[in-house]
């Protein structure tokens, strides 16, 4: 381990970039969320055809189709063959997808997403860590504790181990980056292409009462997580502690498509 590494804990500040303008699909895609979102299309209204959206936005037919898509994705709309798109949630769903990107879920909602290193120091992976995160016992590991806000409140705390390989990338972020996994790939190429998710329930301990501004002992959705890139390699293992209230997890299955495995705690 470097020698910048092993002299603990690390606090930077700095300012979250500007966010990229996205491509012209998800403008739209965002535009048709935060109608449906303010009641212009109510649950059980219908969107225009895609034409009148394509004239609407001075776009093609088949840019208004990606974007319509994205919103069928999240579960806002639904399909019926030969009628309009129908309003089903205000709520864009989290899918398994967006589990890895905490930013990504906020901005569809139309929601401002921040967050914040409370402590980021380096350590030595413990036996289930290093499991995972498929190093020796006792490898270095980045162990960050953040805050992840909506519209400036408190709604998780993450417990995140980062591999050495790229915790050193991690490490030089601004403690207020708004999203890791955005910036990661933009710095350094790298996609997070694989996780594994365990949801369950957990009483609140010390730190989470204090960072979340719950009670010790409340309830809280916990997300146990562990992403790889697209080749298997391990990039990180965290526990994301939710406040009550603050989000839904969906998983719609049928008999084709079933993600959902119930497994012993």
């Amino acid at each position: 381990m470097s020698e910048s590494a092993r002299g603990g804990r690390r606090r930077t500040t700095g300012h979250t970039p500007s966010q990229r303008g996205g491509a012209r699909h998800e403008r739209i895609a965002d535009e048709l969320r935060r109608a449906i979102a303010d009641g212009h299309y109510p649950v059980g209204a219908t969107l225009p055809s895609e034409a009148e959206l394509a004239t609407a936005h001075d776009a093609s037919r088949g840019t208004v189709r990606q974007a319509v898509s994205a919103l069928l994705a999240e579960g806002l709309i639904g399909s019926r063959q030969g009628a309009r798109r129908v309003v089903l949630s205000t709520t864009p769903s989290q899918t398994f997808t967006e589990l890895r990107s905490f930013a990504q879920w906020a901005r569809a909602g139309g929601r401002t997403a921040g967050g914040l290193v409370v402590t980021s120091d380096w350590d030595t992976a413990r036996p289930e860590e290093a499991g995972l995160l498929q190093v020796p016992h006792g490898a270095p590991v980045l162990r960050v504790l953040r805050v992840r806000t909506l519209d400036g409140e408190p709604v998780l705390l993450e417990r995140t181990v980062y591999a050495e390989w790229i915790g050193t990338a991690v490490d030089a972020l601004p403690a207020d980056c708004e999203s890791v996994t955005q910036r990661l790939h933009d710095d350094s190429g790298l996609v997070f292409a694989h996780g594994e998710h365990h949801i369950d329930a957990v009483a609140a301990g010390t730190a989470d009462a204090e960072h979340l501004g719950v009670r010790r002992g409340s309830p809280l959705l916990r997300v146990r997580r562990t992403t790889t890139t697209a080749d298997g390699r391990p990039v990180e293992t965290s526990d994301d502690r939710y406040r009550p209230g603050s989000v839904v997890f969906t998983v719609r299955n049928s008999t084709q498509t079933n993600p959902l495995a119930r497994t012993r705690a």
